[in-house]
């Protein structure tokens, strides 16, 4: 993942950790406690796809596991909201972009359902009977309402916290291309501009030498014919 992905992911599941533990555990609702963590790890994972969702999953559910006052085996919320981040980021709307309120809720409630009942069955594979006591039905039924009830609140929000350091990231880059295209273009403007004046300067030297020889070999030229008047008179004095 990206700096700012991994930036911004952490903060939000930060803050809905804090929140879930310290506001909405002490509410005493009947049933399940409002999955504050979980909606945080949807509205993510429909902006960053399901690799991006797997990964933050993982993470918020290891943070989960280990802050207390955690009382079910470490790793047990790590892999389920690592498979609810994969399958919510298989739906990822395109360009991040929700046309209707449906499909994010039809997404939370998938998520409340398969993640009570995956909870639930990880706990019975590795023998941790935290949530014995409880019955299953009732808590389904209440996670899922309580987690639509705060999605309107939630998702929307986390959604366009995501998008927006997305767009910035892409701005970002698009600049730094920009500014790199001008400088080779501008590197290839002064290097075809020194090898023309090069090559001018090259000509000049050449017609330069040119007409230097020609002088050269006009001024001996001249010398010979000098030369050679004087040895006809020369000649012409010894034979009178």
């Amino acid at each position: 993942m990206r700096l700012n992905r991994v930036v911004l992911s952490t903060t939000l599941v930060v803050l809905a950790l804090v929140l879930q533990v310290s506001v909405l555990a002490r509410l005493h609702l009947p049933g399940a406690v409002p999955d504050l963590l979980l909606l945080v790890v949807l509205g993510l994972a429909l902006v960053y796809g399901h690799v991006g969702g797997a990964l933050v999953g993982f993470g918020a559910g290891l943070l989960a596991d280990i802050a207390p006052p955690a009382d079910h085996a470490v790793g047990r919320y790590a892999l389920v909201l690592a498979v609810i981040g994969y399958f919510a980021g298989l739906i990822k709307p395109e360009k991040g972009q929700v046309r209707s309120a449906a499909g994010p809720l039809l997404v939370v409630a998938g998520a409340a359902v398969g993640s009570t009942v995956l909870y639930a069955g990880v706990g019975a594979l590795v023998s941790d009977g935290a949530a014995r006591g409880v019955g299953l039905g009732s808590l389904i039924l209440t996670s899922t309402l309580y987690d639509l009830l705060l999605a309107p609140f939630v998702i929307p929000l986390v959604m366009a916290l995501a998008r927006r350091t997305e767009r910035e990231v892409t701005a970002a880059s698009a600049d730094t291309g920009a500014t790199n295209a001008s400088r080779e273009a501008a590197h290839r403007w002064l290097a075809a501009g020194t090898a023309s004046r090069g090559g001018s300067a090259l000509l000049r030297g050449r017609r330069g030498s040119g007409m230097i020889g020609r002088q050269r070999s006009g001024l001996l030229g001249g010398r010979r014919s000098v030369s050679t008047v004087k040895v006809g008179r020369i000649k012409g004095v010894k034979r009178l």
